[in-house]
């Protein structure tokens, strides 16, 4: 295939179908949150996230090289689905009692993505996952011995996976790998905002037990804002330039960008839409009352921790104005004393109009931008 045919490849029905089951792992996190918003939940919490992020990340690299247009693919997908699916329904007690089934669906999820890579036709790709396999299945089986332990090292073995996640491309190096930016950057994108659903679940979540009332529609309307918020400054151009700025990258460089970018930065940024959503369910039905330490906490840092993530993605990208979104970030933590002192819609309106303020600053000196597209409408050619 060349590289001009890879680079038009979009992503599949089956694909989006993949990820919603991953999606469903958000659910379950955030409800982990809601139950226990301090430190006991933040880690494992944390942990989850990371692990599943992983294979999950792992299964977007793997259909940018290895398209499910096959009938054995479609089935080995679906059974990785399914690994998934009992990953995210034991993920509330994964460290209280269900952390064996989560283990046996992360080793089937491990196992199917090796195999399935395996298929590609170019050779560079499968000797590129045949060094990075032995460190997941490592990884899946300090999972699974974590949950046989338990107690204190079952934390320790979940950090230790990890960790060796998180440092096995340094080990192995990225070479090999083929990442086809309009597919790559279309699939991450698909994740996010279907994560941001997540957050509009969770108002819907919290509020179907109360009566509804012009409180619970104003502070309904303000989380959806919010998020409207965090949608735009993703999506309105820069989901675009993100594709030119990696389509323009050399073929074999562009792999580890691609991994910083939406392996690393998109992890911080997902456990942001996470912990906001948390905020979110938890700071329904008490829109004019102060609000509790973990409600102020949980909507401050979750858009701070997006905002982070978000630079960091753009960063690697060379995207521009990154000062005005970490600036939004300090802002968004130095609402929480408003939240306690005042309310939780009065919280909730600042972080909007925060974030309103940071879109219209960053209109403002949109030359920039269009600077950056016009060189990564070049570069992009170039790589094409």
């Amino acid at each position: 295939m060349s590289n001009r045919v890879a680079e038009t490849v979009r992503v599949s029905t089956l694909e989006l179908f993949f990820d919603l089951v991953f999606v469903f792992t958000i659910t379950q996190l955030t409800t982990v949150l809601v139950a226990d918003p301090g430190a006991g939940g933040q880690l494992p919490a944390v942990l989850m996230l990371g692990v599943t992020w992983w294979m999950y990340d792992g299964y977007a690299w793997l259909t940018n090289a290895v398209p499910p247009d096959t009938t054995v693919r479609r089935l080995l997908l679906i059974a990785g689905m399914g690994g998934f699916l009992v990953m995210a329904l034991a993920i509330p007690k994964a460290f209280d009692g269900n952390g064996i089934a989560f283990g046996i669906g992360y080793l089937v999820v491990t196992i199917v993505h090796m195999g399935l890579f395996s298929k590609s036709g170019t050779q560079s790709v499968v000797g590129a996952i045949l060094r990075f396999a032995p460190y997941n299945l490592a990884s899946a089986i300090l999972v699974l011995v974590a949950a046989a332990v338990g107690g204190t090292a079952e934390y320790v073995l979940w950090a230790a996976a990890f960790v060796l996640q998180m440092i096995t491309p340094v080990l192995t190096g990225t070479e090999g790998f083929i990442v086809q930016a309009a597919h790559f950057v279309e699939r991450h994108g698909l994740v996010v905002i279907i994560a941001f659903g997540e957050s509009i679940v969770a108002i819907g979540i919290g509020a179907a037990p109360l009566p509804m009332d012009g409180a619970l529609a104003g502070v309904a309307v303000l989380g959806l804002a919010l998020t409207g918020c965090l949608w735009w400054s993703y999506f309105t151009g820069d989901d675009e330039a993100a594709e030119r700025s990696l389509g323009g990258i050399p073929h074999d460089r562009r792999p580890r960008a691609a991994l910083l970018a939406y392996g690393y930065a998109h992890l911080v940024l997902l456990y942001g839409i996470i912990v906001l959503a948390a905020g979110m369910k938890k700071a329904v039905g008490h829109a004019f009352e102060h609000a509790s330490p973990a409600t102020a906490w949980l909507l401050a840092a979750g858009v701070a921790l997006f905002l982070l993530g978000d630079v960091l993605f753009r960063l690697v990208l060379s995207l521009p104005r990154n000062g005005f979104r970490l600036g939004a970030a300090a802002v968004a933590l130095a609402t929480v004393p408003l939240g306690r002192s005042g309310s939780v819609a009065a919280q909730l309106g600042t972080l909007v109009v925060i974030l309103a303020a940071m879109l219209i600053a960053e209109r403002l000196t949109g030359g920039d931008r269009e600077h950056v597209l016009g060189e990564g409408d070049r570069g992009g050619g170039g790589a094409g």
